[in-house]
């Protein structure tokens, strides 16, 4: 007969095992001697092994004694059925991985890999880090609201880009973000994204500057998060409405007599830039 400590030693397993595994029903639990010690046969060293083996490859122990007790096709249909929740398990925790992984890098996450690859592009470009945040933190409730347009939109960012003078918009706008809101220059960065904005409005059509057809809770959300980033946006929306437009995540086109009427000051701006164009 055999103490705890000998039929945890032969099975390899510790006494702590031996006694979680009585306490789940898988080992039964022998009699004691007379002087109130477990004593243990041999076969509870094969059973315990049995126990071990099975756990050991993944079988959840509430599985454990049903397996002990099958009969040859009963055990192999369990395995297999064992084997294909490991494999479905595997699958979650390697998407988990990956996730986790994405952590590393701020872009990564909750962002679809060619969006981050757009950020990516936009740094090379020169793009100031705030319009880079702006668009990071706009684009994240925008994928999960709507993952399966992001290919979509995606394609017309990438098109857009590749635009010199839309380029020239964002640094023109990186430029902006740095001044107060009482700052004379501002008033004529605001003329000079007003003429780009016009411009490439004119020539490739209103539908260029914006087509994502996004709702307007959303956009408010964009917009919010874009100015709590760059709060100096909110004054430079308020300019360029004077110059025609309006928004900021959906840019539209204001009524002539929507907007306030531009000082002489103001339009000098515009119209050096239009004809250096």
């Amino acid at each position: 007969m055999l103490t705890i400590g000998e039929l945890a030693s032969y099975a390899g397993v510790t006494v702590r095992a031996v006694r979680h595994y009585h306490a789940k029903g898988l080992l039964p639990e022998p009699e004691r001697d007379p002087s109130g010690y477990r004593r243990y046969s041999a076969g509870a060293v094969v059973e315990l092994i049995k126990i071990r083996t099975l756990a050991g490859a993944g079988v959840p122990l509430a599985r454990v004694r049903e397996l002990l007790q099958a009969d040859e096709a009963e055990f192999a249909a369990a395995v297999a059925d064992i084997d294909k929740q490991l494999r479905a398990e595997i699958r979650e925790r390697q998407r988990h991985r990956e996730r986790i992984s994405r952590l590393a890098s701020g872009d990564n996450l909750a962002l679809p890999p060619e969006v981050v690859k757009y950020l990516d592009r936009l740094r090379a470009l020169g793009v100031d880090e705030r319009i880079v945040q702006v668009e990071r933190d706009g684009w994240i409730p925008l994928a999960a609201h709507s993952p399966e347009r992001v290919p979509e939109w995606m394609t017309r960012k990438r098109e857009q880009i590749t635009d010199p003078q839309l380029i020239g918009f964002y640094l023109t706008l990186g430029q902006a973000l740095d001044r107060a809101d009482d700052d004379p220059q501002l008033v004529e960065l605001a003329d000079e994204l007003a003429a780009y904005i016009t411009q490439i409005a004119d020539e490739q059509g209103e539908d260029y500057i914006d087509d994502t057809d996004i709702e307007p809770p959303l956009v408010k959300l964009m917009d919010t998060l874009a100015f709590d980033t760059a709060p100096s946006a909110r004054r430079l929306i308020e300019l360029l409405k004077k110059r025609g437009w309006t928004g900021w995540t959906k840019l539209e086109r204001v009524n002539p007599t929507q907007g306030a009427a531009r000082t002489p000051q103001e339009g000098t701006a515009v119209q050096r830039f239009q004809g250096e164009q």
